[in-house]
């Protein structure tokens, strides 16, 4: 053992920790917003990539919900297939059915699948409520918490059908089922009277949970158990869970790809900056080393102290890392929450684990090469060569910058950089990064707001005039699937509700105001496609609808009567192709439509279709959207349309439909963050490589300041010695971040289903990929800003004394 034991050796580390204040500053700094930036990217991972599983185990879903028809089967022979070998829980047989309320605007909702059950526990499917009460008595209902929006709350009443004498069911509660079994919930005894008001039939709902259901080939031999068990013809149809997983997990699986990708680039960051940290320490400490191995240091307490030497501070941040980056998960994985709809989300303990382990690892390999080419000098050589750099080392670049018609600082300073070589490439490679860092989030961020305005067409409309008029209690933006409604009818009580407008007198009113460019008119429907499960929402035009076209991926938009234009995720699911015919039903009307595009549509799992409202001759608008010639006030236009067509029942205005961005403002929150991070370690991995210059080459400093160099002159010495370095970081790190941006976002796409439009793709213009590029030389300036003030404050006398 070396008579220098451990003691010597932590009086070493100490001494090097506390004497380079800024490098200790530095490492911890950038190892604490790197494993910050993990700890969030790494959290949203775990979180956004099973939301659904979070919920589901919390309630205990179903992985089978099957309908039986109760003249098939009895109910005590479905309580026995409880029973069945591989059943570990069952609950049911509960009495279920289909019906299309009414709000109190006479406005239609979707069709709802509605149980009767008793309470909201049970051994499946514990539902959770997230508001209210459950239902325990005659003309009180529970809705998906997915329903809850201004105008349908706590309280308000729902009819159970547009028919005069409809059932009155006033909402008690708002609840959530991670499996999705229903939309609504009443009394069992509740369910009878409603199907009675409707054209749907009263089956029987059974949940089960399996020992065995993570795969579709087991779910289908359960499947085959309770066809089996319950007769041929007794089952009406199944949802398992796996298609609930799925479709629950298509919107949280988009956030994968781009977290990871800031990730990478945190650790990748990281490592550089430490790397030149510890090197800088080992170039700037020659002399010190020569004294520690003089004095009877071995090579390998050389290694230890140096390698020390950055664990301190880094374990110092890798700690601060950690608290702080589960202090920034917990706003995002809350916004996370009420996005998905799942239960209570928090940092994965694992993550807390994983990530510093991992960060010790990357800092200890970052560490221990330069540790070990301080460790392999030579005593005489450490001695001798000191803190000087090697003779001759970039003088030819001094030589040549000189000749430049440059004043003389600036022509000093650009040259500096080639007198350390390695330590400029570790800034350049610093700034590059976090260049590509910005790119990419300007880049996501660009493209998810085109996203968002391209799922909003009628968000772009000058004026929204509907031929209803919201009153006191507003009724909501139509929701999917909504239909053209039925005429008001009172709701049960003596509450009636407000007209609803003539469509053809709201359109003539449209058509004689002065300043009209154009119009369209739009219905939101329930219709079927022969091939497609369940309902399928419907968007009809009236109309030249091109103004409130959606993006196309192939084809072209609606012109006409025959055509319909379609997401991706229907042509999957129906393995229909562009210029197939399909045939729609709206009511008792039918049609057979060409395909004629393929429309961008992020809008989840639910089928949605663009057709034109000729093809129904029964349908009629509930909106027109309408623009406005050059030079003529929106507003003004939406007042004097307002005042004609209220009267009628209707309403005008130039604020668009409400739109939920939810996912969207989550994944702009992230990308954001992690970029600032990512910045700010690039800014201290410059500031550290400039102090390392500023502080070799004071005693320079004060000679050129002795013979009449000003502050400002200074000054633009430090800036200059980064702005070349800023330069080609920058034209280094634009082209990373457009290819990552290129590469990243078609999968996001592919996780939500859909291709990515050249329009949310290219979102970078020549003038934007320029500031791009000069926002390194930005990063680089502002990173030497401290040491160019403090080169610049320093008094000559004591630069000169300064070795």
């Amino acid at each position: 053992m070396s008579p220098f034991g451990t003691g010597a050796l932590g009086r070493v580390v100490r001494s090097g920790v506390s004497r380079r204040r800024v490098q200790t500053v530095v490492i911890a700094l950038a190892t604490m917003l790197a494993v910050a930036s993990a700890v969030v990217s790494g959290s949203l991972m775990v979180a956004g990539a099973a939301p659904f599983d979070h919920a589901f185990d919390e309630q205990r879903g179903a992985h089978i919900t099957a309908q039986f028809d109760p003249a098939g089967v009895s109910a005590e022979r479905l309580a026995r297939t409880g029973r069945l070998d591989g059943v570990t829980a069952s609950a049911g047989p509960f009495p279920s059915t289909a019906f299309r309320p009414v709000d109190a605007t006479g406005f239609p909702l979707p069709t709802l699948a509605l149980v009767g059950r008793a309470g909201p526990g049970g051994d499946v499917d514990r539902v959770e409520l997230k508001s209210g009460r459950w239902a325990d008595g005659s003309g009180e209902i529970v809705l998906d918490s997915s329903f809850e929006r201004p105008g349908v709350g706590i309280g308000s009443v729902l009819r159970a059908s547009d028919a005069a004498n409809a059932p009155a069911l006033r909402i008690v509660g708002f609840a959530l089922s991670a499996g999705e079994t229903a939309d609504a919930w009443v009394t069992p005894a509740q369910v009878d009277v409603v199907a009675s008001q409707g054209h749907h039939p009263v089956t029987h709902q059974m949940l089960y949970r399996f020992d065995s259901a993570d795969t579709g080939r087991q779910i289908l031999a359960h499947r085959a158990e309770l066809v089996s068990a319950t007769g041929s013809g007794a089952l009406l149809g199944t949802r398992s869970w796996l298609d609930t997983r799925r479709a629950a997990n298509q919107g949280a699986a988009a956030t994968v790809p781009f977290v990871t990708a800031f990730g990478v680039l945190g650790i990748t960051m990281s490592v550089i900056i430490v790397s030149s940290v510890v090197s800088g320490a080992v170039g700037t400490g020659l002399r010190r080393i020569g004294v520690l191995k003089a004095i009877g240091f071995t090579p390998r307490e050389v290694v230890r102290a140096h390698m020390a030497q950055a664990m301190v501070p880094a374990c110092v941040g890798i700690v601060a890392g950690v608290g702080l980056g589960n202090l920034l998960a917990v706003p995002l994985l809350a916004e996370t929450e009420a996005v998905y709809g799942a239960v209570s989300l928090s940092v994965a303990w694992w993550v807390d684990v994983a990530v510093p382990a991992a960060a010790l690892l990357v800092v200890g390999l970052a560490a221990l090469v330069p540790a070990l080419r301080a460790g392999r000098l030579r005593t005489v050589e450490a001695l001798a060569v000191g803190r000087a750099p090697r003779t001759g080392r970039g003088r030819w670049a001094h030589r040549a910058l000189g000749r430049l018609p440059l004043p003389l600082p600036v022509s000093h300073g650009l040259a500096t950089p080639f007198t350390h070589p390695v330590r400029a490439l570790a800034t350049l490679l610093a700034v590059a990064f976090g260049t590509a860092a910005v790119t990419f989030a300007v880049g996501l961020t660009s493209s998810l707001s085109a996203v968002g305005t391209s799922q909003d067409p009628e968000g772009r409309a000058a004026v929204t005039v509907t031929t209803f008029r919201p009153n006191a209690v507003a009724p909501p933006p139509p929701p999917p699937g909504v239909g053209g409604g039925a005429g008001p009818s009172p709701v049960s009580g003596g509450t009636s509700t407000p007209e609803r407008a003539d469509p053809a007198k709201v359109r003539a009113a449209v058509e004689s105001q002065p300043g009209l460019a154009s119009y369209y008119g739009k219905l939101r429907a329930e219709v079927v496609v022969a091939g497609a499960p369940g309902s399928v929402r419907a968007d009809l035009y009236e109309g030249d609808a091109r103004d409130g076209g959606y993006e196309l991926l192939s084809g072209h938009w609606i012109t006409g009567e025959g055509q319909v234009v379609v997401p991706t995720r229907f042509l999957e699911r129906t393995g229909t192709e562009v210029g197939d015919t399909v045939r729609v039903s709206y009511g008792k009307e039918h049609a057979g439509l060409k395909i004629v595009g393929e429309s961008f549509d992020t809008s989840g799992d639910r089928l949605r279709i663009h057709a034109d409202m000729a093809d129904f001759p029964s349908a009629e608008p509930s909106t027109f959207l309408v623009e406005v010639r050059s030079g003529v006030s929106a507003d003004d236009f939406a007042r004097r349309l307002a005042s004609v067509v209220r009267p009628l029942g209707g309403d005008a205005t130039t604020v668009p439909p409400a739109e939920r961005k939810g996912v969207i403002l989550v994944m702009s929150a992230v990308a954001v963050l992690l970029t600032l991070m990512l910045v700010a370690v690039a800014g201290l991995g410059v500031l550290n490589s400039v102090v390392l210059d500023t502080r070799e080459r004071v005693h320079d400093l004060g000679v050129c300041k002795a013979i009449g160099m000003t502050p400002r002159q200074t000054v633009g010495l430090v800036l200059a010695s980064v702005a070349v370095i800023g330069g080609l970081g920058g034209l280094a790190g634009v082209p990373a971040g457009y290819v990552l941006h290129r590469l990243v976002m078609p999968v996001m796409a592919r996780a939500v289903g859909t291709a990515v439009p050249s329009s949310v793709l290219d979102v970078y213009g020549p003038a934007r990929l320029l500031l791009l590029g000069l926002g390194g030389v930005v990063l680089a300036v502002l990173g030497a800003l401290v040491p160019a003030g403090w080169a610049a404050g320093t008094r000559t006398a004591t630069a000169l004394r300064t070795e």
